[in-house]
């Protein structure tokens, strides 16, 4: 990164009174989580049984066969060993000192909150959350074989994940407190996603007045509205613009 460039961006985050970073799934891939768009392997293993990621992680798939939904969920999509990267430890940090960051992520796998965030607000929702669909009694990832299709202890209901799966909505309020967040910030750091996807890729159209900062591996289609474009490594280059 140009030096006068890394000068600008920690001068407009140190004048900011609201932070937000928008990310995907480019910032946990350094923790082996999987990048479903472009992982070659979980694409051979669906194609060689007629399925793809968008049709296994649908809600009617779901539904019609449980059993094969939860086989790839558990191999997967629930990586227990996946630990925080300088990613995510950089965002910790800089909350913890300024007070003054959201995070609004497209990721399912808690690893912000693991590293120390507080102020997270998980668009797709966690597999570390989980509902009866009879009963509606709620369980924790810990509660849970991770194998199998889990029902439900009180009523035997078939137990859901509290992920967004294709066909179904986001949840309505953390949408809303994504835009508001959005609203306020003075700086907008968008790291590891192609904004493709939405609804999430249209939140930048609520920010205001400040800085947009663009931190992928690849170009995007929000590129040109933003006033930084970084391709390089997004946990050296949090950790350059973040710290301290």
């Amino acid at each position: 990164m140009d030096k006068e460039d890394l000068k600008r961006i920690r001068q407009a985050i140190a004048d900011a009174n609201s932070v937000v970073f928008l990310g995907g799934a480019g910032v946990s891939t350094l923790s082996g989580i999987p990048d479903f768009r472009s992982s070659t392997a979980i694409y051979d293993s669906l194609a060689k049984r007629g399925l793809d990621y968008e049709t296994i992680l649908s809600h009617s798939f779901f539904l019609a066969h449980p059993d094969e939904f939860y086989d790839f969920y558990w191999s997967t999509m629930v990586n227990e060993n996946a630990k925080p990267n300088l990613a995510h430890i950089a965002l910790a940090d800089f909350e913890k000192r300024t007070h003054k960051l959201t995070i609004v992520t497209q990721n399912i796998d808690g690893l912000h909150q693991k590293a120390g965030s507080t102020k997270v607000l998980e668009a797709h929702g966690t597999i570390h959350h989980y509902h009866c669909m009879k009963c509606h009694r709620h369980y924790g990832l810990d509660e849970l074989e991770h194998h199998g299709i889990p029902y439900c202890q009180d009523c035997g209901g078939l137990i859901k994940p509290d992920v967004v799966l294709y066909e179904e909505p986001l949840d309505e309020d953390t949408l809303m407190r994504s835009v508001s967040a959005v609203e306020r910030a003075n700086v907008l750091i968008i790291g590891g996603t192609s904004m493709r996807v939405y609804p999430i890729a249209g939140l930048p159209r609520y920010f205001n007045i400040g800085k947009q900062i663009i931190i992928n591996a690849e170009a995007t289609p929000y590129d040109r509205y933003c006033d930084f474009i970084i391709h390089e490594d997004i946990g050296d280059t949090l950790s350059a613009i973040l710290g301290e």
